[in-house]
């Protein structure tokens, strides 16, 4: 969900709507140069994301040093023979450990002063779903619908009861602690920062109710700047992945909006929302991994995630993304009433591949990866388990250009090689 990105004060809407697409090809080096005449193996990919929003410079190196660090963890678990679905949740844990993002650690406050997150993992082998929403006094809030992931692939309960998948509040932190997860008091998840953007939100607030309602109070809201928090302005966190047996998962994380209601529950929860992953089939001829952040509301009635995967079978995946989000977001039906539409996205493509050169019993996996955004920025951070330390990049709408109307649009290409028995 969103954190200060949809904040109580957002830039002033101009007249122009301008769609601008932005793309760089940042492929990775082609392995099969380095092949020698031992076994390789495929190894995996991670892309991570800390957020669809806004991202100051002067907070640049902390953006981009927690991205490196979540894909080195995902990483890591991938050369260690792990599933993507076990990456993906060592990913998601080192984000929301950091005090940068609004997703565990740090999260923003609601009305009542308290954490409550959301968080949801899909498993692309399995197509099992795991999520939690309004969750409190859990540190790690992925780890607790990753175990819900894990439990439902168990098999029924006694008595032939369904295992839940989505669980929400005090039944969430009530399920959490009675399978190993280790409670965590909210005030410790609370940081100096969080705190201060609370105070100061609680003022607005304050002020803004003093006010006449209608029309002037909506209009000082717009005209407000939507940057005066700075480096807090932040969203959802996520990562998708793909493992060297060729499975992908996805997983996303939130603390929700500055000052939302008690119990909301943001896309960060929501099935085919927050973000998808489904591995290649008969009828879908590549693996397909999605992550987003942004305006919660935006997502959810768009179903933003399970979109942008559907689009990723077409056969050019930039152009299918730069269409699913002009034509399923910024331009969606459900979202007419907005005059501003706030999300990002990543998304990746993974299919098996054979390299007639220099011996046909070198196979591997060719992974497209692409990211966009019509918020101001947003940071991500990406890595081949070939790769010694990964790479990260914040990408901005070009200059001119109006967040809520226009989008950027990046990615690369990775290519991972083995060799076969």
């Amino acid at each position: 969900m969103t954190s200060n990105a949809e904040d109580m004060e957002s830039p002033q809407k101009t007249a122009a709507e301008q769609q601008t697409p932005l793309f760089k090809d940042t492929s990775w080096h082609n392995t099969r140069d380095s092949i020698q005449n031992h076994k390789l193996s495929v190894g995996g990919f991670v892309l991570v994301h800390a957020g669809a929003g806004y991202h100051s410079e002067s907070k640049a190196k902390e953006y981009k040093h927690v991205c490196k660090r979540a894909c080195q963890q995902a990483v890591e678990q991938l050369k260690s023979g792990a599933l993507a679905v076990e990456a993906v949740a060592a990913a998601l844990v080192e984000l929301e450990d950091s005090p940068f993002t609004n997703a565990g650690t740090g999260s923003n406050l609601n009305l009542s002063g308290e954490i409550e997150c959301d968080a949801s993992v899909m498993d692309g082998k399995s197509l099992q779903y795991g999520a939690v929403g309004a969750i409190s006094g859990i540190k790690n809030p992925i780890m607790v619908a990753n175990r819900l992931l894990s439990e439902a692939q168990k098999g029924k309960l006694s008595a032939g009861r369904i295992p839940p998948c989505f669980l929400v509040g005090r039944g969430a932190h009530e399920w959490a602690v009675g399978h190993g997860v280790p409670p965590c008091l909210s005030e410790k998840m609370a940081t100096k920062f969080s705190l201060s953007a609370y105070k100061r939100n609680k003022r607005k607030m304050e002020l803004a109710e003093k006010m006449d309602a209608g029309r002037n109070q909506t209009k000082k809201r717009r005209q407000s700047s939507g940057n005066e928090n700075g480096s807090g302005i932040l969203d959802t966190v996520g990562a998708i992945v793909v493992d060297m047996q060729g499975n992908v998962a996805a997983a996303v994380s939130s603390g929700g909006l500055a000052m939302k209601h008690p119990g909301r529950v943001g896309q960060a929860a929501h099935y085919g929302c927050g973000c998808w992953a489904e591995n290649a089939c008969n009828m879908n001829p590549y693996a397909t991994a999605v992550s987003t952040s942004g305006c919660g509301e935006h997502l959810i009635r768009t179903m933003l995630a399970r979109e942008c995967s559907a689009a990723m079978q077409s056969k050019d995946a930039h152009q299918a993304l730069l269409e699913a989000m002009q034509n399923k977001f910024i331009s969606s039906p459900f979202l007419a009433s907005e005059d501003r539409v706030l999300g990002g996205v990543i998304v990746l493509r993974c299919c098996r591949c054979v390299e007639p050169q220099p011996s046909s019993n070198i196979q591997g996996a060719l992974v497209e990866f692409h990211w966009s955004h019509t918020t101001e920025s947003m940071c991500i951070g990406y890595m081949s388990a070939q790769d010694s330390k990964a790479k990260t990049h914040i990408s901005r709408l070009p200059p001119g250009t109006v967040p809520g109307q226009s989008l950027a649009i990046e990615g690369g290409v990775c290519r991972l090689m083995s060799m076969a028995e």
